[in-house]
């Protein structure tokens, strides 16, 4: 923006100089005028002087440079993508991003917020439920961003979990600066702020106790329980085999997820990201012979550079690309089988271990339980259920726990059987107001899986210099997409974690056998 404003200053100084001169002749005319008033030839001579700046093809082109000049950097500060970027595919771009999720355009928000406009950023999104009017936003209606419960928490057992989601909560709370755009409504992702708690029986105590005292320690707000307290706080709920809860105080609640999505993508676009709606089928290599990389010889590395994507219209077309991100979630192991993982050798002959794994979400009314008083609620079996607005609604869900009862991942249908015989004995047992409640509608959605530790994937994949995994958050992956957002634009720019260290979460772990889980609460 320098070059623009050394520009316009130098433009607006030749304007001075045209305006000067302009002026100059004018006095010059009237003095002339008065002197020579009985010589009508000679006034008529002065009075007629050409202004050297109206006819000069020079001056004239300057100032239709500095018109040109100030129309872009209107568009470039303005937030408004240049025209020809709505028009002419991407063939090439700085970063790809495969995934226009919310973790995806997270991405691309940070990258671009810190480059403006110095980078090319393409968004690539598959998502096939597309609205026919295309001046709006895809509707995602397959997409796991929105199909998400939107809960928010601190209350983990790693460190690098407990600090990203307590930085992506600093991150919402002032989502109206971050996110806001120029002449549109502020983001509202309708937040709700209730504390998540975990309920723990007597062998479960222990784990309870220890990411309380390190979650304290990194500064979260949460308490300890005892089965006295809870009833004491919660008089509708049944402790019978509560043995300690820990409740949060601050930065845990909900959020709608569509919203913070359309948030970030409304930001990163109003800032340069482009997006292309289609599905990457394959990759085009190039032989990067000089470039070491210590899993293979001399010679052999290769160099994933062009991305080919199916476009709506049956078309196939390439997009070249610096760095790629991919943050496709739940088919980012199928994504991996494009690039070669699981079919080389060294690094290659591992396959992403990140698969879809269907969760349901059922939606009761009962108007009998507690409201506004209930907290989320996470039962020391696995199931969770919270308030749903203020008028008797309650969102209500619970893993399968045995890889044998995994449901079918080729549909979204529901199986209401599975809340009747596994889910609905759980939750009126903790809460008996729900015995009188009825199931009113459920959907389902896909977790991104980690199937290697349930833990994320974030940085660099080790065999190539280009290419980045950022997926298998295996259910808490919107909550943590703020900063981890963040964290791939450092990775970008300053080739290193700046703000959180999640060195741990890259995908040496996966390769040297060293999985970092989290402490299930039982």
């Amino acid at each position: 923006m320098n070059v623009l404003r050394r520009g316009r200053s130098t433009l607006s100084k030749l304007g001075c100089v045209c305006s000067q001169s302009r002026f100059k002749s004018s006095k010059e005319t009237a003095v002339s005028g008065k002197e020579n008033t009985n010589s009508a030839v000679s006034s008529q001579e002065k009075t007629t002087i050409v202004d050297p700046c109206k006819d000069n093809p020079i001056f004239r082109t300057a100032n239709i440079i500095a018109s040109d000049l100030g129309e872009i950097k209107e568009k470039v500060l303005g937030k408004k993508p240049l025209s020809y970027r709505k028009e002419i595919f991407p063939h090439h771009c700085d970063i790809l991003i495969i995934g226009g999720g919310v973790m995806g355009f997270s991405i691309a928000y940070w990258l671009q917020q810190r480059a403006l406009d110095h980078l090319r950023i393409v968004v690539v999104e598959q998502d096939p439920t597309v609205n026919p009017d295309k001046s709006k936003w895809l509707e995602y209606q397959k997409s796991t961003s929105v199909l998400s419960v939107g809960g928010l928490r601190q209350q983990f057992s790693l460190k690098e979990n407990i600090e990203l989601s307590m930085a992506s909560a600093e991150f919402m709370r002032n989502i109206k600066h971050h996110l806001g755009v120029e002449g549109a409504d502020p983001p509202d992702i309708c937040f709700n702020p209730c504390g998540y708690l975990f309920l723990a029986s007597e062998r479960g105590t222990h784990i309870l106790q220890d990411n309380y005292n390190l979650q304290t320690s990194l500064g979260a707000k949460v308490e300890l329980l005892s089965p006295e307290k809870l009833k004491e706080k919660f008089p509708f709920m049944n402790t019978d085999g509560v043995a300690l809860g820990c409740h949060g105080l601050e930065n845990e609640g909900w959020f709608d997820p569509w919203s913070l999505l359309s948030a970030f993508k409304r930001k990163a676009v109003a800032l340069g990201t482009e997006v292309v709606n289609g599905k990457v089928t394959s990759f085009d290599f190039m032989n990067k012979s000089p470039i070491y990389n210590q899993y293979f010889a001399p010679g052999e590395y290769t160099h994933v550079e062009k991305a080919n994507v199916k476009l709506e219209d049956g078309s196939v077309k390439s997009i070249k690309f610096s760095q790629l991100i991919v943050a496709a979630g739940c088919n980012t192991g199928e994504v991996g089988k494009l690039i070669g993982m699981g079919s080389g050798t060294g690094p290659l002959g591992a396959p992403i271990p990140i698969e879809p794994r269907k969760r349901y979400v059922f939606v009761m009314h009962c108007p009998d339980a507690p409201g506004l008083a209930m907290p989320f609620i996470i039962d020391p079996t696995g199931a969770y259920v919270r308030r749903e607005g203020v008028g008797g609604q309650y969102l209500c869900g619970i893993s399968p726990g045995d890889e044998e009862q995994e449901p079918c991942c080729d549909n979204m249908d529901v199986d209401y059987e599975f809340f009747e015989n596994k889910l609905w004995p759980i939750i009126a047992n903790r809460v008996p107001a729900f015995e009188c409640a009825k199931v009113k509608t459920a959907w389902s959605g896909f977790y991104d899986f980690n199937s290697f530790d349930e833990n994320a994937f974030i940085g660099p994949h080790p065999a190539f210099h280009n290419v980045h995994v950022v997926a298998g958050f295996s259910g808490h992956g919107i909550q943590q997409s703020p900063a981890v957002g963040r964290a791939m634009m450092e990775i970008i720019f300053d080739g290193e974690f700046r703000t959180i260290d999640l060195s741990r979460l890259g995908m040496e772990r996966y390769l040297n056998n060293e999985p970092l889980y989290e402490s299930n609460i039982v």
